[in-house]
């Protein structure tokens, strides 16, 4: 059973994924490197733009709820503060360096029945937890964005996950109002490979003039039902992300399709990262440049 949760990481993934679980009522806790940055991302869960504060101007919950809910976060710099946690998911950037170290430390602070869980978009989930001894208890837990309201949690299995690893999290998802869909571990997994073709394709077709970037967008959403166009959830996910992601992905598989183009590339070397407020001097993105 879980009732206590630990997440690794207050960027918009884990304020978002923080919030969902203390709106169920399970304990958790939030670390990161720095109390300014936690403050942030508690003044975010809370008052953001799908944060409590707003839902109790739309009559959706109560202010008593509001507090309560707050009430079932805590925040550390600490690792150690894991000790009591059910369960632990690393939201952290996509840099495999870091998610290694970021799950031999959770390791190293939670008990061998703790389940360890990775945000991760596309990063395989055995190479995370390559230094993990217990792998059983290693499972992949990609939330989407932003996670209070999207409904899909896609989950990750590897060779060695056990079956009750993977029922306790389905189980947990569903519980949270989600739905889980199960996927073999594999560079990108399913969805990160079918919006990476998608970006990566939308991009070529602009490089070559086919269409403006608002016309791109708004063929997407009025002719397919997308929420967004791809150049406005490039903005969203953050483009040195996308940039990464197809790097990783080309490196892994060798399909050049998933190579990002020199146009994401001259954005983010010149600083234009998208709408995220991950980074707090981030510029903006594809909508920046001269027509």
């Amino acid at each position: 059973m879980i009732s206590k949760v630990g997440i690794i990481g207050s960027g918009v993934m884990g304020q978002g994924i923080a919030q969902v679980f203390i709106r169920n009522n399970y304990e958790t806790t939030m670390i990161d490197i720095s109390e300014e940055i936690l403050e942030n991302a508690v003044k975010n869960i809370d008052s953001g733009k799908y944060g409590f504060i707003n839902l109790v101007r739309k009559n959706v919950i109560t202010e008593e709820q509001e507090n309560s809910f707050m009430k079932n976060l805590k925040t550390s710099t600490n690792y150690s503060a894991l000790n009591r946690c059910d369960l632990v998911i690393e939201a952290v950037p996509e840099i495999l360096s870091l998610k290694m170290k970021v799950f031999e430390n959770i390791e190293k602070n939670t008990d061998d029945s703790t389940i360890i869980a990775s945000n991760t978009s596309g990063i395989m989930i055995s190479e995370i937890s390559r230094n993990v001894k217990n792998k059983s208890r290693v499972i992949g837990m990609h939330w989407f964005n932003p996670a209070p309201i999207m409904k899909l949690i896609e989950l990750v299995k590897t060779s060695f996950t056990s079956a009750e690893t993977v029922n306790l999290i389905i189980e947990l998802s569903k519980k949270l109002g989600k739905d889980p869909a199960i996927v073999k571990d594999y560079p990108g997994f399913f969805t990160t490979n079918f919006v990476q073709s998608w970006i990566s394709e939308s991009l070529r077709l602009y490089e070559k003039g086919i269409a403006s970037i608002d016309d791109i967008d708004k063929m997407a959403r009025l002719g397919f039902g997308f929420p967004m166009g791809p150049f406005e959830l490039m903005d969203t996910i953050g483009l040195d992300t996308v940039k990464d992601i197809g790097e990783y992905l080309y490196s892994e598989t060798g399909n050049e399709k998933d190579m990002p183009s020199y146009l994401l590339k001259e954005m983010v070397y010149s600083g234009y990262t998208g709408n995220k407020n991950i980074k707090m001097n981030s510029k903006g993105g594809w909508h920046d440049i001269k027509k």
